[in-house]
């Protein structure tokens, strides 16, 4: 299954996968039901979630029904916890919009919801985070997750949703990371496909970013807390919603 999961993602473009692959899983989702782990956004429970990765599939990670990774799973709670995002107004901008949250953001009565990205069909918007084709001081919240180890210029791209956010706004801008760099890898002479997935870890990315991270985002004008928030969760709460054992939750504010 490792195998074959690995196989269709680095050979099917990305827009066929968000278009077609729920309709398949949620077929597969039947044969999976079980009480060892439950993902949050869609309140299923399974005997554990499929394996998902490009080069080394991870085992318990992709619930068939919501789509969701363990970093959504771990946002969900994280928004629910530790933020108004669900009983607030909020006027929200969601870049590259992950399809688990999608529906869900959607139909939440609270949210002027607004998805954009260049490429994704599931994208009411169709614009490039270098230049955000909205007014500054628009939006009370911009989601934008694994997205900046794609752009040519991050910190251009972090400062424009910087500058469409309200003040006091704020943002969650979450990337990969090495935890064992401290500063972020990127080599523009590095153009190879095979190269870059080597040392990126996958073919389209550009960089790799190290623990730096929080202070690119300072660059681009973000009041930033570094919350460690999966790992103030109990151990039972980690393991029945397969969270990421390690990760930083970038909470960005606009001052």
């Amino acid at each position: 299954m490792k195998k074959v999961i690995s196989f269709i993602i680095r050979t099917v473009p990305r827009k066929y996968l968000q278009l077609f692959s729920h309709h398949i899983l949620k077929v597969v989702s039947i044969f999976m039901r079980g009480k060892n782990v439950t993902c949050p956004i869609c309140d299923i429970s399974y005997r554990k979630f499929l394996p998902y990765g490009r080069l080394n599939p991870r085992s318990n990670a992709l619930c068939p029904d919501s789509l969701s990774l363990e970093r959504h799973r771990l946002m969900w709670l994280y928004l629910k916890e530790k933020t108004d995002f669900f009983t607030a107004e909020l006027k929200v901008l969601h870049i590259a919009p992950e399809i688990c949250f999608l529906d869900k953001f959607k139909a939440m009565k609270n949210l002027d919801y607004t998805t954009a990205d260049l490429e994704s069909p599931l994208a009411e918007v169709k614009m490039d985070v270098h230049d955000i084709p909205f007014e500054e001081n628009t939006f009370n919240v911009v989601f934008c997750n694994h997205v900046m180890e794609h752009v040519e210029d991050d910190i251009k791209s972090m400062s424009e949703i910087h500058r469409v956010l309200k003040p006091g706004g704020w943002a969650i801008i979450q990337s990969p990371q090495d935890y064992s760099r401290q500063e972020t890898l990127e080599d523009p002479s590095i153009t190879d496909p095979k190269e870059r997935e080597r040392i990126y870890r996958q073919s389209d990315h550009v960089r790799l970013y190290g623990l730096d991270y929080g202070k690119r985002l300072e660059r681009a004008g973000f009041a930033v807390t570094e919350d460690k928030y999966v790992m103030e969760l109990p151990e039972e709460t980690v393991q029945k919603y397969a969270l990421p054992a390690y990760e930083i939750i970038y909470f960005c504010q606009k001052r």
